[in-house]
């Protein structure tokens, strides 16, 4: 008797975790998400979305943005935008140079902030962050319980709509640039160091786009394998 070949079935992806939201909703409190999307690319700015979800509002796809395919980001992102205030920040290029990777992100992260608390009419009573460690100051905002953790997209839902936000945002701005920068590819790898990317560099020379500390890097480590090659074979 044959056997009967089943289909693969796509894993189950777990949904992000609901707990501090359910704290803070069970006491009339709000829950600000804040995450990131760009920071080790090549080229483009650094996105980061804040969103302040709906209280009781929660949804099957609230996931890290990673793990979902586009289809579910965009299904994601039009239910978040529907059910939620959100709003974004994003840091140049330039920005990048000028200030170093983490404090330009810190930055946008602050941006997104200043803007979700304009939209929603009021300051959050929680602010999980995703491995970002933010400090305010005299500002409102430094009243709020801030609880910063690595992977939050995965320990937050309101983390894992920001998330989702930022990917979906910064993809479709990579989309036009890579319009507006053809050779690049930067539509396919949205400006990370893929090896389409890194010999699109070599043979073209970078764009106006691109982060000059971060080719800095990459030609630092590819002159460090150099030279440890030379060490190896002489």
């Amino acid at each position: 008797m044959e056997k009967k070949i089943r289909p693969n079935k796509r894993k189950r992806i777990p949904r992000a975790k609901g707990t501090w939201e359910s704290e803070s909703w069970r006491l009339g409190h709000f829950v600000c998400g804040v995450d990131e999307v760009g920071r080790g690319c090549l080229a483009g700015p650094v996105v980061t979305s804040a969103v302040i979800l709906h209280p009781q509002e929660t949804f099957a796809l609230l996931k890290d943005s990673k793990i979902l395919t586009k289809d579910e980001r965009i299904r994601a992102a039009r239910w978040i935008r529907q059910h939620s205030w959100y709003a974004f920040g994003v840091v140049s290029h330039q920005e990048i140079d000028r200030f170093n990777i983490y404090q330009a992100t810190k930055r946008a992260m602050k941006r997104a902030l200043m803007h979700v608390i304009e939209q929603a009419g009021h300051v959050p009573e929680r602010i999980i962050i995703d491995a970002m460690n933010l400090s305010f100051g005299a500002h409102s905002l430094s009243q709020a319980e801030l609880i910063c953790v690595p992977r939050a997209e995965q320990a937050s839902i309101s983390v894992a709509a920001a998330s989702i936000l930022a990917k979906v945002k910064r993809d479709e701005l990579m989309n036009t640039l890579g319009r507006i920068f053809p050779g690049y590819s930067l539509g396919r790898h949205k400006g990370y160091a893929t090896l389409i990317h890194c010999k699109a560099v070599e043979c073209q020379g970078r764009s106006i786009i691109h982060r000059v500390t971060f080719l800095k890097k990459l030609e630092w480590r590819k002159q460090e394998v150099y030279e440890q090659q030379i060490k190896l074979f002489g």
